[in-house]
């Protein structure tokens, strides 16, 4: 089987490259926020390029991030999956790198795997699934939550501070979507409690379940907080405990997967669940199948959340 590398030309191969520069957070523009944080959140992007552009003169059935600290390869998969997604875009393929890629070296990081690809969505303005023959029935959705991210990273002011959506995240869409917009935003803000609740609380109301969602799941993957620091977002997101738990339980899920949960990653998943990662990840695995009960549509993806949302309260309430 061909690899990657030899159907892109060099030209093209630099056309779609990503400058690393390019995601320096001060070139973009973004606030201060919590110094250790924005240097750990430094590293995840970093690791995002490099999955990004090792993938796109690579077999992804050979791709290999070893190399790279354990607790950053699900950010250069994340990448990864994105460059393959893109060529398999551009030579109409049906996915069949995407899929190398998901049932090889990225098997671990599935959760990852999914989310990249809507990066590549969001990338060339193309509906998911366009073109590509992948994803778990309830994991598919995640592709729009790649696609949110993409937009609030690289358009943030008009996603994060005018609270613009584009019309094919409409609908349905938007609020899978509009987790990825706070994942995207816990980047923006540097994982600063205080700038993270100021600008959740200029969204509409309706709209801010679902970001406070996703500062849970990335506050919990990224690990960039301590748990007292954790704690002052807890009391910033009051009424919202149950939406930042169950995206915390998300990310759980995703480190257990990987078979290895970072020391801090694990304290975050505790303090903002209360419970272990392993019990958290269960959550998720038993909402599941309930979930799948429900179809394959995105209705099926929120009955996944809500079940794990009751499930945390259920642990609350002891």
């Amino acid at each position: 089987m061909a690899a990657v590398g030899n159907l892109l030309t060099p030209p093209l191969r630099g056309f779609l490259e990503i400058d690393p520069k390019t995601l320096d957070v001060g070139r973009l523009g973004f606030p201060p926020g919590d110094p250790q944080a924005r240097a750990r959140l430094a590293d995840v992007v970093q690791s995002f390029a490099t999955g990004f552009n090792t993938a796109l003169g690579a077999d992804p059935a050979s791709l290999d991030f070893t190399a790279l600290p354990h607790d950053l390869r699900g950010f250069a998969f994340e990448g990864a999956a994105m460059g393959v997604a893109l060529v398999d875009l551009a030579t109409f393929s049906g996915g069949r790198r995407v899929r190398l890629l998901a049932e090889g070296p990225g098997a671990r990081y599935i959760h990852l795997i999914h989310v990249g690809v809507g990066w590549a969505y969001a990338r060339t303005h193309l509906h998911p699934w366009t073109g590509i023959r992948f994803g778990r029935p309830l994991l598919r959705w995640l592709v729009w939550d790649g696609w949110g991210f993409h937009q609030a990273f690289f358009k943030s002011r008009r996603v994060l501070v005018r609270h613009w959506v584009e019309r094919l995240a409409r609908g349905n869409m938007r609020t899978i979507r509009d987790q990825g917009v706070g994942r995207a935003l816990w980047f923006y803000a540097g994982g600063d409690p205080a700038g993270v609740a100021e600008t959740i609380g200029a969204f509409p109301a309706a709209r801010r379940s679902d970001v406070w969602a996703s500062i849970g799941l990335a506050a919990a993957y990224t690990g960039a907080l301590s748990p007292e620091r954790l704690g002052e977002l807890l009391d910033r997101a009051a009424g919202f405990e149950e939406h930042i738990a169950q995206g915390a339980a998300f990310a759980a899920k995703a480190h257990v997967v990987s078979l290895e949960v970072p020391e801090r990653s694990a304290a975050a998943i505790e303090t903002l669940t209360g419970a272990a990662p392993a019990v958290a990840a269960a959550w998720t695995d038993e909402a599941a199948v309930t979930a799948e009960r429900c179809g394959g549509g995105p209705e099926g993806y929120e009955v996944w959340r809500a079940r794990v949302r009751q499930a945390w309260r259920k642990h609350n309430e002891g």
